[in-house]
């Protein structure tokens, strides 16, 4: 996997190929449900706001000083300039302030609702008050259209002066109220579902456990000894290339990585997903659209020195980007993607025996599935999402458990979350391996992605036009759709997983029977030094 290359302080190339090294194997009836075609995005794109929108919970993950200047978190004043609007319910916040104070609480986040309602109510009235004058210039305007002596006319000209010049004054008085309003109410998080468990991470309850830890009756070792011995990584080289938490994927790790992608590929395009590749680099507005921060003071996001793009932390921000200020047809929902990418994160602060070899990484490549529905639908997409996590997972015959997460655990952009955590042996504990979220509208109304519900059928009792009249036709007024996004294989930590709980006391490494078909007819990795 390559990183950027940095020579003077420039970047010159950030591209990773996306090429997979086996067909999947699948039959030409899959195939052809699989490749259904899209749901057309506009081609046009209005980028016209930018300010960062706070996030409870880091989701995507920061140390910069270990990789080249040249991609960094520097912008962080340009992130006070707003330059795009997000579509906010602010009476929704009004009417229901003490429940969204509450939320805030319960999240541990920031967001100060008395001010956004305050600010809210000020705007409703300056705006009052400037449509009121605007009236009253409209009426001068009209009355001067008749008949008027001298006197009356200049009288009616000065009025007409005085109130433009208070027009325009209230008007910038005006918008500087309503993007201090659009500023506080971005930092508003999403609600929460009331099944949630209130607190921090310790509190979250189980959904589901998957299998047992394996009894070993040697010594266990960890993945990284285990693919040392195996020489499926280079640490040491990859950190003087790149710095610490990048890697070299060799021999076996290599088709493992591929066999992974294709596996799971595989195993979802029958159930109605369309695969996508994504780009690695992105506009940061559209990063902040999807409730991160790419250029705030805690961001977790590299940003390209000297441009206005990151490098993608997930999937799920290029795969909603795809479809920003979008107008979609309620028959093209749901819409279910599945996108192959390679996720770059900084990891600040991740250090230790717990993020060791490839649990934290700065760049790693992973299978997302995303999902734009109907309101009514989320929930039940929600449930079909970790289900389909589930099965893949015990599919690998790994021992896994499924927690519904606590409101201190959520980012900004989830109603509800669910986290995958697998037991890792040579760890010695359970380590994250898939998250699956409901973000309800909140990306949706950041990225402008709507629908038009289709049209309620001609009632028979209704009476028909008068003759010779012609009707227009009334269409259904737009609604925001939902977003929900899940991992299906986030390789690094699928790989720790699947060596860890497969090693044998040789040193060995028994591959999973579904991806032996993937790897080429490899069942087991075994030591080079063996082989020879």
């Amino acid at each position: 996997m390559a990183a950027a290359a940095v020579a003077g302080g420039s970047v010159h190339t950030l591209g990773v190929s996306t090429a997979l090294l086996y067909r999947l194997p699948l039959s030409s009836s899959t195939l052809l449900r699989a490749f259904t075609p899209l749901a057309t995005p506009r081609s046009t794109r209005k980028l016209e706001w930018r300010y960062g929108a706070a996030r409870c919970a880091a989701n995507v993950a920061v140390s910069t000083q270990d990789v080249a200047p040249a991609i960094s978190g520097a912008g962080a004043d340009e992130g006070l300039k707003q330059t795009w609007k997000a579509s906010i319910d602010f009476k929704f916040i009004r009417e229901n302030k003490e429940a969204i104070a509450t939320n805030i609480q319960n999240r541990k986040c920031g967001g100060d609702v008395e001010q956004v309602v305050q600010l809210y109510e000020q705007s409703v009235s300056l705006n009052q008050e400037v449509d009121k004058l605007r009236a009253e210039r409209n009426a001068i305007a009209n009355a001067m259209k008749g008949k008027l002596d001298a006197s009356r006319r200049e009288e009616l000209i000065e009025q007409g002066k005085q109130l433009k010049e208070q027009v325009s004054e209230l008007e910038v008085e005006l918008t500087m109220l309503q993007e201090k309003l659009q500023m506080e109410g971005q930092r508003i998080p999403n609600m929460t579902h009331p099944a949630v468990p209130i607190g921090s991470e310790d509190v979250a309850t189980l959904r589901k456990e998957v299998g047992s830890q394996r009894e070993f009756p040697f010594p266990v070792r960890d993945h990284v000894d285990l693919g040392l011995a195996l020489d499926l990584f280079d640490f040491e080289a990859a950190s003087e290339v790149s710095g610490t938490k990048f890697y070299y994927l060799k021999n076996e790790a290599v088709l493992l990585e591929m066999a992974l992608i294709n596996w799971t590929m595989s195993k979802l395009l029958p159930k109605g997903f369309t695969p996508l590749s994504t780009p690695d680099l992105i506009r940061s507005t559209v990063v902040e659209k999807c409730g991160f921060q790419p250029r705030g003071q805690n961001t977790q996001v590299y940003s390209v020195e000297g441009t206005d793009l990151c490098l993608a932390g997930t999937a799920e921000i290029p795969v909603g980007g795809m479809y920003m200020d979008s107008m979609l047809p309620e028959s093209a929902l749901p819409l279910k993607l599945l996108a192959y990418s390679h996720c770059f994160r900084t990891e600040a602060g991740a250090a230790g025996s717990a993020t060791r070899g490839l649990y934290r990484v700065h760049q790693f490549s992973k299978v997302e599935m995303f999902v734009i529905c109907r309101p009514d639908e989320s929930d039940a997409l929600h449930e079909e999402l970790i289900s389909l996590e589930e099965e893949l997972y015990a599919s690998l015959g790994l021992h896994f458990k499924t927690l519904d997460m606590s409101t201190e655990d959520l980012g900004a952009p989830a109603y509800r979350k669910y986290d995958v955590e697998a037991w890792m042996p040579g760890l010695g504990r359970y380590g994250e391996i898939s998250s699956a979220s409901n973000c309800t509208d909140y990306q949706s109304r950041r990225l402008n992605i709507r629908y038009r519900p289709a049209a309620a059928a001609t009632s028979p009792a209704a009476p028909p036009p008068p003759k010779g009249k012609k009707v227009k036709a009334s269409l259904p007024s737009p609604r925001f759709a939902h977003t929900l996004n899940a991992t299906a294989c986030a390789v690094p930590r699928m790989m720790i997983a699947i060596l860890e709980n497969n090693q044998q006391e040789d040193g060995s490494v028994v591959i999973p029977e579904v991806l032996r078909p993937f790897m080429g007819g490899i069942d087991v990795i075994r030591s080079k030094a063996s082989q020879q």
